[in-house]
């Protein structure tokens, strides 16, 4: 079922003025695409907000918010902080986006639940101007996310590989037949569940690093969203998604997604791939900015944003310009709240562990073995997967074995 939604907006004139120039450039460049609206569930491709909004969607590789959930299922065992998040989302018209997440990780195995709920009120009159139906038009998506990283360490940040299972209803109010009157059960006929999944890989590294830090200032995703049957004969709209992340500075961050729809019914009929970018910029310690780019046939989106973070409470606020195919352009605002609910001790431990080697080191270095190998131990002991600790330990042992064949030639040698 296809809807379209025209709004009007004097300020945003077609006819004259820089918007509609901007309009009818971006428009000309990016044209139409003849396979547009083919899919159901259009909410699937509506953002809750947040972070990855405003950076118009480029965060498969970012993934390191709350936001992984609409963008990378694998996002889950990166994170570094448990969040709770709410998200409000004006999108077209009448038409509003409600959101809710959470996310958690234990060690290296990350989790994650949320959803989102999208409605407009429905209203039809017959000929006569007698009101025949109300309500609201609704899609809901309930998610359910894991993910692992595998061989993690203190060199590599491994390879996290993540999942979400997703139902989705959609609910429509009956309506008219031809003779103008309800029909009941009509709008049940057009009403759907479905089921799909979402499958993502994330890695992260270091490339050309030019400040000191132990976060990789690189990272590189793969994702399939939205894999499932059908849903009333029309197919979902599934996408493949290729992502990098990088950041040249500390407070700068560069993205970019290439995507590439798939009509799993008929691949012919698959909508032209598309490209988003973004950016964000870490102002102060509570103030950080963003601005993306959506490179799309029918669908430009221009998007800018900002986040307030006081006291474990980051707002998000963003604007996005959507230059669909229509009359005019809409602009929306998004606004969302996420909750840090802490770390679960993961850099009180670490702190731990860092002063545990460092004591090792310096009694190794004051040849006191015994002491060094125990604050070593201890400090694998708090994580098994600290690299220096281990190398210390096998250069303890080496050095030991050298110290005992020195002393075992001494004593042939009398």
């Amino acid at each position: 079922m296809l809807i379209a939604l025209i709004v009007h907006s004097p300020a945003w004139d077609m006819d004259s003025g820089a918007y509609g120039s901007l309009f009818d450039n971006l428009s000309e460049i990016f044209g139409i695409d003849s396979n547009a609206g083919l899919t159901a569930f259009p909410v699937l491709n509506v953002p809750m907000g947040g972070r990855s909004e405003g950076m118009a969607g480029a965060f498969a590789a970012v993934s390191d918010d709350i936001s992984f959930l609409e963008w990378n299922p694998a996002g889950s065992s990166m994170l570094p902080y448990t969040e709770l998040a709410f998200f409000h989302n004006n999108w077209i018209a009448d038409t509003k986006v409600e959101g809710a997440a959470f996310a958690s990780r234990y060690k290296d195995l990350g989790f994650a639940a949320g959803g989102k709920w999208l409605y407009t009120p429905f209203t039809e009159y017959n000929l006569y101007g007698e009101r025949v139906s109300k309500g609201y038009y609704s899609e809901a998506v309930g998610i359910l996310n894991a993910s692992y990283n595998f061989f993690s360490g203190y060199y590599f940040s491994g390879v996290s590989a993540g999942l979400n299972l997703k139902g989705a209803f959609r609910f429509i109010p009956d309506f008219s037949n031809e003779l103008g009157q309800a029909a009941a059960g009509s709008g049940k006929e057009q009403s759907a569940a479905m089921v799909m999944g979402d499958l993502g890989v994330l890695t992260r590294f270091n490339l050309l690093k030019a400040y000191y830090s132990r976060d990789r200032n690189a990272s590189a995703a793969l994702v399939l969203r939205n894999l499932g049957p059908p849903a009333l004969g029309d197919p979902l709209p599934a996408t493949a998604s290729i992502a990098l992340a990088y950041r040249p500075i500390r407070p700068i961050l560069i993205s970019a997604d290439l995507s590439a729809p798939l009509n799993l019914l008929e691949i012919g009929l698959s909508e032209s791939p598309y490209a988003a970018f973004g950016l964000s910029a870490a102002v102060t310690s509570f103030l950080s900015m963003r601005a993306g780019f959506l490179a799309k046939a029918g669908g430009v989106r221009l998007a800018l944003g900002s986040a307030v973070s006081l006291n474990r409470v980051a707002l998000d606020i963003n604007y996005t310009l959507d230059l669909m195919t229509q009359f005019t352009p809409l602009n929306r605002i998004s606004l969302g709240v996420r909750f840090n609910l802490g770390d679960q001790g993961r850099k009180a431990r670490s702190d731990q562990v860092d002063e545990l080697y460092l004591s090792g080191l310096q009694a190794y270095a004051e040849k006191q073995y015994t002491q060094a190998k125990t604050q070593w131990e201890e400090a694998l002991r708090l994580n098994p997967r600290f690299d220096p600790a281990r190398e210390g330990l096998e250069n303890l042992q080496y050095a030991q074995d050298v110290e005992k064949r020195i002393k075992d030639m001494e004593l042939l040698d009398f």
